[in-house]
């Protein structure tokens, strides 16, 4: 454990140092959320590589430059309410519930049932099960139950911007999605002005498809 905690502070003091992520909360969320917990047994080696790693069922993990850059365009603050879209490992909402609390919620919706249980698993035994809500579901809907919400992050990349997701932003709320086809996106950022959405492009990034209602097919199932 002590090597995984070395190795976690090299990465952080990496990130800052490269001038990738600046923000001290978000690189103090990184130092205490354990990224090799929410890996593959065999992959937890790799784990403070500064690379996106397999989950299983066709997913990844982002890597940690991607979300740190991420987290620092969400500004999250204690006490929002947060909805992430395709939750994966859990990695992500963890590190958002460190930055919400306290008073803060993280609602994270993962499709694939198999991922999302275990997900729920890592982040009970690490403790955010108080932060962190983990639904399965077609997240390119949202969760309208719990709208609006302060900030919206979305793992996959859609089409469009989802149209539910969008009015599921609360005014003042910021939302990141990656936007284009199977390979390569522009990750936006959608902010709300009362009724008024704004769109600006961050740059391009490489994320999985966001498969559902309002993103891409299910090409497996074809």
């Amino acid at each position: 454990m002590i090597m995984y905690e070395i190795e976690r502070s090299r990465l952080v003091k990496r990130l800052k140092a490269h001038g990738t992520v600046t923000d001290e909360k978000v690189l103090e969320a990184m130092g205490q959320v354990p990224r090799h917990e929410f890996l593959p047994s065999d992959l937890r080696s790799q784990a403070y590589v500064d690379s996106p790693l397999p989950i299983g069922m066709d997913q990844t993990i982002s890597a940690p430059h991607m979300v740190g850059i991420m987290l620092e365009e969400l500004e999250l603050r204690p006490g929002h309410k947060v909805l992430e879209i395709g939750g994966g490992s859990g990695y992500h909402a963890a590190l958002m519930g460190y930055m919400v609390r306290p008073d803060g919620i993280v609602y994270t919706v993962e499709r694939l049932e198999s991922l999302g249980k275990k997900a729920e698993e890592v982040i009970d035994h690490l403790g955010y099960n108080d932060v962190v809500k983990i639904v399965i579901a077609d997240g390119s809907a949202g969760l309208a139950e719990h709208a609006p919400y302060d900030r919206i992050t979305v793992a996959a990349a859609a089409p469009g911007v989802p149209k539910p997701l969008e009015e599921q932003l609360a005014d003042g709320g910021r939302m990141l999605v990656p936007v284009g086809g199977r390979g390569y996106q522009d990750l936006m950022l959608v902010t709300r002005n009362g009724d008024r959405l704004e769109r600006t492009s961050l740059g391009g990034v490489v994320f999985v498809p966001l498969i559902g209602e309002h993103g891409h097919e299910d090409h497996s199932r074809m």
